[in-house]
């Protein structure tokens, strides 16, 4: 508990510095764009996180690595973000930073975040349609799907926005006749 409490004072600061710079630039959905795919990096390679973690590793090295998966893509302030992260020995935040940033430009923008739990891969209209319902039940003015597969829901989908849960999956349904019935005996 505590670990996170000082990961929330390490992480809000920078996280807030980015999107600040990053308005100041005018630059706020291009530095979004960056810190999407440095999360999608981090997310799918555990080595790194363990390299960037590692505080054997020396800065120079991680640096240098960064400087290789960044190549030409990422927009030059963001390269400097992560080597000042680096020598500050605060570059095993940079998952919650970017996480942060994510949530400080989502409300930036009025972006509702959904997270969206299906038994099977949704089409692009399924996804718009969700996407509408949600904006409709938030009342904002754009929403952002995490969609992710769970085939125990043999079918229909979850929804979550904030602290609220939609279930309109066929294993919620059937849970809740087993209640019904239960109840009833």
């Amino acid at each position: 508990m505590k670990g996170s409490m000082v990961s929330g004072e390490i992480v809000e600061p920078y996280a807030e510095a980015l999107m600040s710079l990053a308005q100041s630039q005018n630059q706020t959905e291009r530095f979004g764009e960056d810190v999407r795919s440095l999360l999608g990096v981090l997310e799918s390679s555990e080595d790194l996180q363990h390299f960037l973690g590692n505080p054997v590793v020396s800065a120079e090295n991680k640096k240098a690595v960064l400087q290789q998966i960044a190549g030409d893509g990422l927009h030059p302030y963001i390269l400097n973000f992560l080597m000042l992260l680096v020598e500050r020995r605060r570059i095993l935040f940079l998952e919650g930073i970017c996480k942060q940033f994510q949530a400080l430009l989502r409300k930036l923008n009025q972006t509702v975040l959904a997270e969206v739990i299906s038994a099977v891969e949704l089409s692009e209209s399924q996804q718009q349609a969700i996407g509408e319902k949600v904006k409709a039940i938030s009342g904002a003015q754009q929403v952002e799907l995490d969609t992710k597969l769970d085939p125990d829901l043999i079918g229909g989908v979850i929804i979550k926005v904030g602290s609220q849960v939609l279930d309109a999956s066929l294993r919620g349904q059937l849970r809740r006749i087993g209640i019904r019935l239960n109840s009833a005996a």
